[in-house]
């Protein structure tokens, strides 16, 4: 059965002129000659894409688009008509945000946070801006400590409001934001707390999450960096525990407390000294 909207891995049913056509238990789905893989022979799998063109025709592509079915991404405005917007979604045919799928009126070039979903009138891909009715924390599919994937959905007063694995809200606090951040970038984090019974009238859970890996195991891959750019500057760095917050962020792209906590890792494994001024590299 083919899924619109998302890689079909499909057999070549015969070759054209104008490229290859694939199995989808009836006729067949064009592969155009410009997306064909050299040497594609028939009986052959391929990895396709699969999504309407401007005829309304089902077609296949080796492209990668920004976002498949169910995404949420941020795409660019090309086109702007009166019933809606067109957005750059990495394909031929650019993906439509339907006027009332708009929080405000999109303008061209403009940078929008969107969930791809599939319109059951049409069966085409669509998407939209309103993206709260496709998430919640009523019902939990993580837990604390887990390693999850977040994108930063809008600017709150305690910090960014972030979607966690496409499904869930966590809030990332400001005292745990260590660099610049803005709404559509994604990243890695974990679940840092689970508040059951929230105030919220929507949602059953508060979730806090903050950036990074857990634990030591983010300590293990920042005493990595550390030692790497002690080697690169002749042993010694004239950061410690005095140095101001912003001087450390800077140069390591870490927190004080994160410097401070790996640091004291390092001591202990007797991988590096605490000099008046700085660290030093202890010689093996």
């Amino acid at each position: 059965m083919i899924k619109v909207g998302e890689y079909n891995l499909l057999k070549v049913l015969r070759i054209v002129e104008f490229g290859a056509y694939l199995d989808d238990g009836a006729e067949g789905i064009l592969l155009p000659n410009r997306f064909m893989p050299t040497g594609l022979a028939v009986d052959d799998e391929v990895n396709v894409f699969i999504y309407h063109d401007g005829e309304d025709r089902l077609i296949a592509t080796t492209q990668q688009p920004k976002g498949i079915l169910g995404d949420i991404v941020k795409l660019r405005a090309v086109t702007v008509t009166p019933q809606g917007a067109f957005l750059d979604n990495g394909l031929m045919k650019d993906i439509f945000v339907p006027k009332s799928k708009q929080i405000f009126d999109m303008r061209v070039n403009g940078d929008y946070l969107v969930k791809i979903y599939l319109d059951e009138q049409t069966g085409r891909l669509a998407a939209t801006e309103k993206i709260e009715p496709y998430l919640s924390n009523e019902v939990l599919t993580v837990k604390e400590l887990e390693e999850v994937d977040l994108i930063v959905y809008r600017r709150t007063d305690i910090g960014y409001k972030c979607i966690i694995n496409n499904i869930h809200t966590g809030v990332l606090h400001h005292n745990e934001i260590y660099r610049n951040i803005a709404v559509g970038d994604k990243f890695k984090g974990f679940i840092k707390k689970i508040y059951p019974e929230s105030m919220d009238k929507d949602d059953r859970f508060r979730i806090d999450v903050a950036a990074g890996k857990k634990g030591y195991q983010r300590v293990e891959d920042e005493a990595e960096k550390i030692l790497r750019l002690l080697q690169e500057n002749n042993g010694y760095l004239p950061y410690h525990d005095k140095s101001a917050p912003e001087d450390i962020y800077d140069f390591f792209g870490m927190s004080k407390k994160t410097f401070k906590m790996t640091t004291g890792n390092l001591f202990k494994q007797r991988k590096i000294s605490f000099e008046k001024t700085g660290i030093k590299l202890i010689d093996k």
